[in-house]
């Protein structure tokens, strides 16, 4: 590999993860929880920011609408008489039609997905109409206006404040949340030399390895644990910095809140690297690949729950907001900052709850492990039964449905954080503190005890066994 290859795709992986992270999920989140608000509480939501067209681009629009949905309609019958005739041909176990198998898979996939894409702009279009040329993607406009209402904000600070401290504040908590993604891998490794080959089940392969992680550390979780730590600082010295006794309450409450969870956090994962055995997340992922997904190995499923409730507390997170409890502070610790420093504070809690969602996912779920896909394609079969059914795929298109699945599963747990935000009242700060202390840390140290009895008595070999017999 020279050295301009390895440049050039570790900036390519910086640079998706940032689109991913930065680009993507958190605007999205900010456009889901507004929206989500807004069903609760029977309000308008992210509704009003909009594009308007011109009258003669909406008449255009008007006319195209019926030429679309005749061509969608078309389309879908061409792809369902394709799709027909493939499982004739497969319930036949020959072809004797004038085209060949492959042609008819293509047509299938083509037809179907220019159907799918008729039918969904003359949804876009039937919506432009409706809303009188207005395009508002149902609400997805609003973060960027968000954005560009943090750019041209007056940026105010304190005349007593430590500016110094109050501009580093922002920083230090935003950059440690998309840091942590240095060591989550998205997919199984990429082999350049075979993208547009089916590759083996096993065995080594010679040629270029481009593994889909933009850093491959042997201490890999610690890492995350030590670069995360560092948030709790931005959080400390922001309502330090502020001069104001509301911001540096929260301030304290959120240094103390922090790493109060972060012991918990620690501790809840222990469990995961005596199973695991191996503090790279990627090889957590490769175990639960060739084994089980670690949520359905017992003393890990508990561990995935504590797990949960304490990375929310840790991203200060309803029920766990109290560092900015505005009922109670005003804002807390974000109640002196406006313009691009609050966005960047904003930006950091939203990135966050991505990056735990990737971490569980990867821990606890398998990350980019789909059941059934293997390196040289899928294979179904039942349990306890030896019959399977194989359909090959090629290695790049193996490598692009993995880091589809870790996305979704990523989008899952997200919706799941949202659930809980809009579904349980805030903790008093007593009962904050008493569950971390005396309920969530004697319960973390409890289950560590069971791995490690559950793994010295072969159940875990046993439970696994009887997993992989399974699936």
């Amino acid at each position: 590999m020279t050295t301009t290859f390895l440049v050039t795709s570790s900036l390519v992986k910086v640079l998706v993860i940032l689109l991913i992270t930065v680009g993507v999920f958190a605007p999205i989140l900010i456009w889901a929880e507004r929206r989500q608000s807004a069903m609760i509480q029977d309000r308008l939501g992210p509704s009003r920011a909009a594009i308007v067209l011109p009258a003669s681009a909406v008449a255009f629009i008007d006319r195209a609408r019926l030429p679309m949905w005749r061509l969608a309609a078309l389309t879908g019958i061409v792809a369902i008489v394709a799709l027909v005739t493939l499982t004739f041909v497969a319930l036949k176990g020959s072809n004797p039609l004038p085209i060949s198998t492959s042609s008819l898979t293509s047509s299938l996939i083509a037809f179907g997905a220019a159907s799918v894409l008729l039918r969904a702009g003359y949804g876009m279009h039937s919506m432009i109409i409706r809303n009188s040329g207005k395009i508002m993607l149902i609400g997805l406009l609003h973060p960027v206006a968000d954005a560009l209402k943090f750019i041209f904000k007056e940026d105010f600070v304190p005349p007593k404040g430590d500016k110094l401290l109050f501009s580093l504040g922002p920083i230090i908590a935003l950059i440690p949340a998309i840091g942590a993604f240095a060591v989550i891998p998205f997919a199984s490794s990429l082999h350049w030399d075979y993208l547009d080959q089916v590759l083996p089940r096993t065995g080594e392969i010679a040629g270029l390895v481009v593994p889909l992680q933009v850093a491959s550390l042997n201490v890999g979780i610690l890492f995350i644990f030590a670069i995360a730590s560092t948030g709790i600082i931005g959080a400390a010295i922001s309502g330090y910095a502020s001069d104001n006794k509301f911001s540096l309450l929260g301030g304290i409450r959120a240094a103390s809140q922090m790493v109060s969870y972060e012991v918990v956090l620690g501790l809840t994962l222990v469990p995961a690297f005596m199973v695991y055995a191996s503090l790279r997340l990627e090889d957590m992922a490769t175990w639960q690949h060739d084994h089980v997904w670690g949520i359905f190995v017992p003393p890990l499923t508990l561990a995935a729950v504590t797990f949960v409730v304490a990375a929310i507390a840790e991203t200060k997170r309803v029920p766990f907001d109290l560092p900015e409890g505005e009922s109670e502070l005003v804002g807390g610790y974000l109640t002196e900052y406006s313009g691009m420093k609050f966005g960047m504070f904003f930006m950091g809690e939203f990135v966050e709850v991505v990056s735990l969602a990737a971490i569980f996912s990867v821990i606890f779920l398998g990350g980019w492990d789909v059941p059934f896909l293997y390196r040289d394609g899928f294979e179904f079969s039942l349990p306890f039964v030896s019959a399977s059914y194989s359909v090959p795929v090629v290695h790049w298109l193996v490598v692009a449905i993995q880091f589809g699945v870790f996305l979704f599963k990523i989008v899952a747990l997200i919706w799941f954080q949202l659930m809980i935000r809009w579904s349980l009242p805030r903790f008093r700060y007593d009962q904050l503190m008493s569950l971390c202390w005396k309920g969530m840390l004697p319960l973390s140290l409890l289950n560590i005890l069971a791995v490690g009895a559950f793994i010295l008595s072969g159940w875990l070999d046993g439970w696994v066994a009887f997993f992989e017999k399974l699936f």
